[in-house]
């Protein structure tokens, strides 16, 4: 059974939500961040989706956008990146990992030496989010044969028309996106979440996790209650990015700060249960 699965299917015996959060790897650095994410498992993360560095992700607001560029000043690349993932998996083998961002660096690295050493290295999925249901094919399969899940993206213009495209060969999970624009926006209501997750569950068995616009323990709980995953990126993004000196070099107890915050985002989502 995979990670995901078997992550999820824990949690539906506890009737709680996963915490899901989002880091960007190597930002600002290799050792800093490794740090950070060795330290949210404990810090209360169901599951880690880590963020592959890229010049251009044009799906992200400024503050992931920041952090992309950090993490290539500070030498990040694929190899970085699957580095980080076999460090982790190190002292643990539990805590799924899924790679998050665009297609671009995995095409250049080779998708098939990418999808055997990404499986190698301990990766469970993939969200890719500028390629589309209808054009990943070339990297669904391949990733999917390693036995990495492929999760697919639905958002509020995902109609009941687009959401079988959207979840044909979907695995893992469903990620709702739950505002249209760039990541770090505006939060959408619980009861608009929660009308997008029972629509999106009539066509799927797959657990839904919502993510974009959640930035405290209470909006956190509110998604908690209506979906299977409450997914926390910018603001923990931006905490770091906060801890950065002038050089972006990190300021003492950066690490502790971020993984302290990140608590009370796990204790409001664990705060609920189904």
């Amino acid at each position: 059974m995979s990670r995901l699965k078997s992550c999820f299917e824990k949690l539906a015996v506890e009737k709680r939500a996963a915490f899901v959060t989002f880091v960007t790897a190597n930002d600002p650095d290799f050792d800093t961040s490794l740090e950070i994410v060795c330290g949210l498992p404990e810090a209360g993360a169901d599951i880690i989706e880590l963020g592959m560095p890229f010049t251009d992700p044009s799906a992200d607001g400024p503050s992931i956008d920041r952090a992309a560029q950090r993490a290539l000043k500070a030498g990040g690349s694929m190899n970085k990146t699957l580095e980080m993932v076999c460090r982790f998996r190190a002292g643990n083998d539990e805590t799924p990992i899924v790679l998050m961002g665009y297609f671009n660096p995995i095409y250049a690295y080779g998708i098939d030496r990418f999808s055997s050493d990404a499986a190698a290295a301990g990766v469970d999925g993939l969200i890719i989010v500028d390629l589309p249901p209808e054009e990943d094919e070339e990297l669904r399969v391949p990733a999917n044969a390693a036995g990495i899940d492929v999760i697919r993206l639905a958002t509020p213009t995902s109609d009941d028309a687009r959401l079988p495209t959207v979840l044909d060969g979907a695995s893992g999970f469903v990620y709702y996106v739950a505002v249209a624009g760039v990541t770090g926006g505006r939060s959408a209501t619980a009861d608009d979440i929660g009308t997008a997750v029972r629509r999106i569950k009539s066509h799927t068995d797959l657990p839904v996790a919502v993510g974009f616009g959640i930035r405290t323990p209470e909006q956190a709980a509110d998604v908690a209650t209506v979906a299977d995953g409450a997914v926390v990126g910018s603001a923990i993004v931006s905490l770091i990015e906060n801890g950065l000196d002038k050089d972006h070099k990190p300021k003492e107890g950066m690490s502790k700060e971020v993984l302290d915050f990140v608590k009370t985002l796990a204790d409001g989502v664990r705060s609920v249960r189904k």
